[in-house]
């Protein structure tokens, strides 16, 4: 298990988490070690281009939603270079990015199911 598998965990129990991933898929939005706050969401107020923490063919990703598929309550996942990692359904969307260094990140507000999503877990 992973990082990111105890911070889906965490997320999935309805928890605010701050953590710090690394890795460089997601730069220049995200950068390796950076601090992130994630908040539980519900995946049905999704946008193309929120990031979003989620499991992709068992694989936990933090990455952009880069389409949506409504009808069949699911979400297309990707990094911010390219490459999709697939389609994953709403129930393994664990949440929403609601800041980067301290720095809100746009169109959070609604999406999330945690009552303080600026809070930390």
């Amino acid at each position: 298990m992973g990082a990111l598998d105890a911070v889906a965990g965490r997320l999935a129990g309805g928890a605010t988490v701050t953590f710090r991933p690394s890795g460089s898929s997601m730069v220049p939005l995200i950068r390796s070690r950076q601090q992130v706050v994630a908040a539980p969401v519900d995946p049905s107020k999704l946008e193309v281009g929120d990031i979003v923490l989620a499991r992709v063919a068992g694989t936990v990703y933090l990455h952009l939603v880069s389409s949506l598929d409504p009808a069949r309550k699911r979400v297309q996942i990707s990094n911010n270079r390219g490459l999709v990692n697939g389609w994953t359904s709403h129930d393994r969307v664990f949440g929403i990015c609601v800041t980067v260094d301290g720095v809100t990140r746009p169109r959070i507000a609604g999406k999330s199911l945690a009552p303080d999503s600026q809070g930390t877990s």
